[in-house]
């Protein structure tokens, strides 16, 4: 990849994200259209049924049908397209501190004060003062100490309707959620995404979020306060760039 491409690339994304930024100049974030994404494609062209309804599940009239639309029916989200609620309760605290140290020294001494005759020959012809009694001494010394501490405490409470996008081959759900609410010019948002079992879903059709595998949760927001907060472009560049 040439020099010219990269600029040209780089110049590409730097108008993207300034174009996303423009979109709530004196005014408020748009929010995301609702049918483009996978949740509104899964809930229109939901999955064909893997077996026939039986006459049962087609007659709703009895209260006690064990139908999913019945008073006692099983309601939880198993198909394409279904609802579920994912309840998000994270209070994690972490704590690690290390020290390390470490120190050598040592010493050279080397002298020739008879070695026939030359060294007394050598210090006749050389300036006062100077001898090759101790010839070459050396001295070296080094030491190393470190200390490093982390210390993190988050905590987020959130409840958030995910629909069911794909049944794996294996009965395992997969799940996406997206939620954005706005405040005045601040604009809200919760994503999830993950890996369901339909064993997991508790009859009130919810799931916690220690239940779903490959979990991705994102809360976030944009608008003009969060683009105060943020550095400018030129300088997050800068900060890679330079390696001091």
């Amino acid at each position: 990849m040439t020099v010219k491409t990269l600029v040209v690339a780089s110049c590409a994304c730097l108008a993207l994200s300034a174009c996303s930024r423009l979109d709530h100049l004196g005014k408020e974030p748009s929010f995301t259209p609702v049918t483009k994404g996978a949740e509104h494609e899964a809930m229109v062209y939901a999955s064909l049924p893997s077996t026939l309804p039986s006459n049962r599940e087609i007659d709703n009239a009895s209260l006690w049908d064990g139908g999913r639309q019945s008073l006692l029916g099983d309601r939880r989200a198993m198909t394409r397209g279904d609802i579920m609620t994912v309840v998000i309760e994270i209070d994690d605290k972490a704590e690690i501190s290390n020290s390390t140290a470490r120190s050598r020294s040592g010493s050279e001494d080397l002298g020739i004060p008879q070695l026939f005759g030359l060294p007394q020959r050598i210090n006749q012809q050389i300036t006062d003062g100077a001898s090759l009694d101790e010839a070459v001494s050396i001295n070296s010394s080094s030491g190393s100490k470190g200390d490093g501490s982390v210390r993190r405490k988050e905590k987020l409470t959130l409840r958030v309707a995910a629909t069911i996008t794909e049944v794996l081959p294996n009965g395992v759900l997969a799940i996406q959620g997206r939620q954005e609410v706005r405040v005045n010019f601040e604009l809200r948002e919760l994503l999830i995404t993950g890996f369901v079992r339909p064993a997991d879903i508790s009859r009130k059709n919810e799931i916690t979020y220690d239940k779903i595998a490959s979990a991705r949760i994102s809360y976030g927001g944009r608008g003009q306060i969060t683009d105060v907060q943020q550095p400018r472009y030129g300088q997050q560049v800068l900060d890679v760039v330079l390696p001091f």
